[in-house]
């Protein structure tokens, strides 16, 4: 089975059910809303900007979240102005990227290329003048 990608800012996360120690079942988190799982992300970037790279676990359970709610869904950015921050100062997107370009961030991820300036030219367009 091909691994499940999601892109969390600017890292590439396989968020398959195996893939985790112990498999997060999606029905057990049926009662939380969107909403909620975005304004729970918000704090945890709020406190850590750089979550996805400092514990990318704990943004692999956050993406597997958004992908329950959200299954269109396969890429997140969160963008935090600094550590410890107020959590409404974080922006956030959410967005869905096709498989090409899933696939072709995900080969950068695996040779360690994959940088914030790539993946905003590829799907979030921030950096666009």
């Amino acid at each position: 089975m091909p691994p499940m990608l999601f892109l969390m800012n600017d890292a590439v996360l396989d968020i398959s059910p195996q893939a985790f120690p112990t498999p997060p079942g999606p029905v057990r988190f049926k009662a939380l809303s969107l909403n909620f799982v975005v304004e729970l992300a918000r704090e945890l970037y709020a406190e850590a900007p750089l979550l996805h790279r400092t514990d990318p676990e704990r943004a692999r359970r956050l993406a597997f979240l958004i992908r329950c709610k959200r299954p269109e869904v396969n890429a997140a950015l969160f963008v935090a102005p600094a550590e410890n921050c107020d959590p409404d100062q974080v922006q956030w997107r959410l967005a869905e990227v096709s498989m090409e370009t899933m696939a072709n961030l995900y080969a950068r991820h695996r040779d360690g290329v994959l940088d914030p300036v790539s993946a905003d030219r590829h799907v979030w367009r921030r950096l666009a003048a």
